[in-house]
C-alpha cells in the first residue's frame, strides 16, 4: 500500500509544480493532497513539504484550521471568473456555459466560508 501512497503523493507534487509555472492551474491544492497522502506512506517528502518557506505555512494552517488566507481567496476568485469568461467567449456546448459558473459560484461560496489565518501566510 505504500507504493500507492508515494505515487499518489508524486503525482500530486508534479502537477502542483506545473501549476506554478502554467496559468490557471492550481498548486496549493495538489500540494494538500500530496502533504495527506505522504502522511500515510512517505514521511520524509510530508516533513520537506511542511517545512517548505512558502507553501509549508499554507499546509499547516489547511490542517490545523481549515483556513485559506485572504490572498489565496481573491485570487481563486478571479481565476474562476476568468475561466467562466472564457467559457462564454469561446467555442463550448451550452451545458458547460451554464453548469460551469453554477459549480464554481459553489466553489467560491464554499471557499469564502473557510476561515482566515491568523496571520497571512500568502505573499
Amino acid at each position: 500500500m505504500i507504493w500507492f501512497w508515494r505515487s499518489l503523493a508524486s503525482l500530486c507534487v508534479t502537477l502542483g509544480a506545473i501549476g506554478v509555472v502554467v496559468p490557471g492551474l492550481p498548486t496549493t491544492p495538489f500540494l494538500l493532497v500530496a502533504a495527506w497522502a505522504s502522511a500515510r506512506g512517505w514521511p520524509e517528502l510530508e516533513a520537506r513539504l511542511l517545512l517548505h518557506p512558502h507553501y509549508g505555512p499554507l499546509i499547516r494552517d489547511w490542517r490545523e484550521h481549515r483556513a485559506v488566507p485572504r490572498r489565496a481567496k481573491w485570487a481563486a476568485s478571479a481565476l474562476m471568473l476568468s475561466s467562466v469568461l472564457m467559457i462564454w467567449l469561446l467555442p463550448a456546448p451550452i451545458w458547460l456555459r451554464w453548469s460551469l459558473p453554477l459549480f464554481l459560484c459553489c466553489v467560491a461560496g464554499w471557499l469564502w466560508t473557510r476561515p482566515e489565518p491568523r496571520r497571512d501566510t500568502a505573499r
